[in-house]
């Protein structure tokens, strides 16, 4: 994907117009050109190639110079290197930065030390020198001070004993060595034909990675680009190839011979690109960043800009994730090798190298991240990024962004956002609250952000929240009445607010919202009669809560019917809960409106079933007649608390002739009600049982005498009768030539049922001898059994014992049948005693011992 110009100078032939209309995406990359000292040495010289330390940059020179710069492009030694007659080829620094390595086409190679000449080196090869690889471990003492070069061989060179140097082909290089680059134990170096990993420890090549050559590998000698990740994994860009390459150890099962060497090198993906790679370098943990150089031309047939891409690779294709086009001085004039890429490993800090420019690439860090996006006005993204980096920040925090952010949402008009952001930003900071709610005040969006204030712990001044309630007093009644229910009247001040409404309601005094707010703030300062008043003026529901809320039971006391009028239920709820309303209160006011006492006596008789309610049940008869006839007659049964004469007459009133039956079998106007159910019920099965209850034979020939004219009341009664009267005292009233439905039918009826009823007497009979006897013969045996009489007992008169040793045969002992014993010189009139004189219990037989 295309992006902005890079924050280097931009060629003067480029227009502002040509940015994309698209929305910016956030750069990996940051790019700043080195200048300074670099400066003066492009003015008169052009860099051939580069190579970095995280301690400073070494710049090869066409004329043969080598420079040494910090990474801000400033000289930091004066330190005389040996110059090349011609253009450096290649520069290595070992790891530590001590040494460092050059080669040029006048066929020699330096080696030099910063810090220490004693390790120097010069060798002239007496051919072009195209590359070269500097031991990484050349500074450490006792070490082979080993380097290799490239011509048309790779050769390793190692110094020896009194300063000598051994050289050793290692490898033979068809149209020479393009690159070489060493990492630990093993060099990777680039021909041709293809790229080859040599293990300096063994000695001994790991494998060749071939190149398929493809059209434009035939118009130009394209450079190889080689760069190591870590230590087994090495990154080869050629053309317009990529290959990711990792060295492992073999298997046990892979070592044919003592002849193959432990370790192989070998792709593990490979993927073409859209453009010529001028250098790569990995960047993370999987991403590559790859200096790029377009295959097209512009509308003069000259180069377009270098690119660095940021891909992520795959098996045999890559995510092309972010590119940048690059405005280095004189592009138009280059071809794809006169660019380089070098890299600072794990550090994410790449130096794009052309002829005259140099330019750093790093990844931006976390401030810097934050202010592009702040700069693009992606606040959002800017925050997530704020809370991700957490310390990682120190010029930005999570508050400065905000507030930015806020600022922005607010000259945007997003106020709702804005409004949670604050929230978001702000928490229960009471300070930070206080410093920016007057923001959204400016723009009369207190609305906005009232539902995010702090209620509860760090309240705000209480100015604040009154600044609240005016706007919505002003603007939004309905979000005023809200916000009144919701918020706490500790938190501001509830007179104030009520001085403000009544101000307000003389402009619109038609707004019942504003005087439901104005009711539930009268409640809020304790003016609960004033709150009450507006509720029921309102006609609103909400009084039974503030009653309920505030214990307000005794002000209800001359509301009663207004309460009844607004709500029946809620109102008879309230009058019976916890007996804090007085029913004689609730009657004596509801007792012009009959319909609401019905409700209410009904209501109290439903839920109280003490003695103490029951003395409305009088009232309560007249209402059931009026209002509820199916609740009368319980009512009559199952209470004794109201006057019978006046239920009488109501009833009689209204012909309710089922609850007069009630009341006069009560009384016991037996006649009469019997009466009633055959003539004005005319409900004979009901009459039977009336008669059945009364168990009056006279009832009985009164059913009789008002059956008689009804047939359908005789075989009724013919069906029925035989079960609890003589039958034929029915049959002989039935005159002869009557007719009676189903005569015959009734009579087998009635006789199969008083057959039953003697068969059962007669049973019963039975079963009643039979226990009589077995009583009989149980008493007449308890009372001939014995009575056990020893020296223990004693007369119930005397109190001595029973049985003395002096005394004489003819001494007599009375017994009763309570077991009392006693000698019948001790009792007076013998004959006369009837009951134990102990027990009192009557006796009318005395056994004598």
């Amino acid at each position: 994907m295309s992006q902005p110009d890079t924050d280097c100078d931009k060629d003067e032939n480029e227009t502002e117009g040509d940015e994309s209309s698209e929305e910016e995406v956030e750069p990996k990359l940051k790019y700043v050109r080195m200048a300074n000292d670099l400066k003066n040495i492009l003015f008169s010289d052009s860099i051939s190639c580069v190579a970095v330390h995280p301690k400073l940059l070494v710049v090869g020179a066409n004329w043969g110079k080598i420079y040494l710069l910090d990474h801000q492009g400033n000289i930091v030694s004066n330190k005389a290197l040996k110059k090349h007659s011609v253009a450096v080829n290649q520069i290595s620094i070992d790891i530590s930065g001590e040494f460092i390595a050059s080669c040029s086409d006048d066929g020699k190679v330096f080696i030099c030390g910063l810090c220490t000449s004693d390790s120097n080196q010069e060798l002239s090869l007496g051919r072009l020198v195209k590359s070269v690889a500097i031991d990484p471990n050349y500074y450490k003492l006792g070490s082979y001070r080993r380097f290799v070069t490239g011509d048309e061989r790779l050769v390793l060179h190692e110094r020896i004993f009194l300063a000598r140097i051994n050289s050793t082909v290692i490898g033979e290089a068809e149209g020479g060595v393009q690159n070489i680059k060493w990492n630990g134990q093993f060099i990777a170096w680039a021909s041709d034909h293809g790229v080859r990993v040599y293990d300096v420890s063994a000695h001994t090549s790991l494998g060749f990675i071939k190149w398929n050559k493809g059209s434009l590998s035939k118009d130009e000698n394209y450079r190889c680009n080689l760069c190591w990740k870590d230590s087994n994994t090495l990154l080869v860009g050629w053309i317009d190839t990529v290959k990711i390459c990792i060295i492992r150890k073999r298997k046990m099962n892979e070592m044919y011979s003592q002849d193959i060497p432990n370790y192989l090198v070998e792709p593990v993906s490979t993927f073409n690109t859209d453009f010529i790679i001028s250098g790569i370098a990995p960047y993370g943990l999987r991403e590559l960043v790859v200096l790029g150089y377009s295959k097209e031309v512009d509308d003069d047939g000259k180069p377009l800009r270098p690119h660095l891409h940021l891909l992520e690779p795959q098996a045999d294709d890559y995510i092309d994730m972010y590119a940048d086009n690059l405005s280095l001085r004189g592009y138009v004039e280059y071809a794809a090798n006169d660019y380089k890429l070098e890299n600072l490993s794990g550090e994410n800090w790449f130096i794009i190298v052309s002829p005259k420019d140099i330019i750093i690439a790093s990844s931006f860090d976390a401030d810097e991240r934050v202010e592009w996006l702040i700069d693009h006005c992606k606040f959002e993204e800017a925050m997530t990024a704020v809370e991700e980096a957490g310390r990682d920040l120190s010029r930005n925090s999570l508050l400065s962004v905000g507030r930015k952010y806020l600022d922005h949402l607010l000259f945007a008009q997003e106020y709702d956002q804005a409004a949670e952001l604050c929230h978001r930003i702000f928490g229960q900071d009471k300070r930070l609250w206080q410093e920016d709610v007057y923001k959204f005040a400016s723009v009369h969006q207190l609305r906005a952000v009232s539902r995010y204030l702090p209620l509860k712990d760090k309240k705000l001044d209480p100015h604040i929240y009154e600044m609240v309630l005016y706007e919505y007093l002003k603007l939004d009644s309905e979000g005023f009445l809200d916000i009144v229910k919701e918020w706490s009247p500790d938190l501001y001040n509830v007179s104030a607010v009520v001085n403000a409404v009544l101000e307000h309601l003389l402009v619109n005094s038609n707004s019942n919202v504003l005087l439901e707010a104005l009711a539930i703030l009268y409640s809020y300062c304790g003016k609960y009669d004033k709150s009450l008043a507006m509720y029921l003026k309102l006609k609103h529901k909400g009084v039974f809560a503030l009653i309920q809320k505030y214990n307000l039971y005794d002000a209800v006391v001359n509301m009663i019917e207004g309460l009844m009028m607004l709500d029946t239920d809620q109102a008879i709820n309230l009058f019976i809960e916890k007996a804090k309303t007085p029913p004689e209160s609730v009657i004596k006011a509801l007792q012009d409106n009959p319909h609401y006492l019905f409700l209410y006596l009904d209501a109290l008789e439903k839920r109280e079933s003490k003695v103490s309610n029951k003395q409305y049940h009088g009232i309560l008869v007249k209402l059931y007649a009026k209002f509820a006839r199916e609740k009368l007659l319980p009512l009559l049964k199952r209470s004794d608390n109201y006057p019978i004469q006046e239920a009488l007459n109501i009833c009689k009133e209204r012909s309710y002739y089922p609850e007069l039956v009630y009341l006069l079998g009560r009384i016991g106007n037996s006649k009469e009600a019997l009466h009633l159910m055959t003539q004005q019920l005319e409900n004979i099965e009901q009459a039977i049982v009336f008669c059945q209850e009364q168990d009056d034979p006279d009832l009985w020939n009164d059913l009789i005498q008002d059956s008689l004219p009804r047939p359908d009341f005789l075989t009724f009664l013919l069906q029925k009768i035989g079960t609890y009267i003589d039958p034929t005292i029915l049959v002989k009233e039935i005159k002869n030539g009557d007719k009676i439905p189903g005569l015959k039918n009734s009579l087998v009826k009635m006789m199969h049922d008083y057959n039953l009823q003697v068969s059962i007497q007669d049973g019963c009979k039975k079963i009643l001898d039979t226990d009589y006897f077995n009583l009989h013969q149980k008493f007449v045996a308890m009372q001939k059994k014995a009575i056990c009489v020893d020296d223990y007992h004693v007369c119930g008169a005397c109190r001595k014992n029973i049985l003395m040793k002096d005394s004489t045969g003819s001494d007599n002992i009375l017994s009763f049948y309570c077991h009392h014993l006693f000698h019948e010189k001790c009792l007076t009139a013998f004959s006369e005693i009837e009951k134990c004189i102990i027990c009192h219990k009557s006796s009318s037989h005395v056994n004598v011992l």
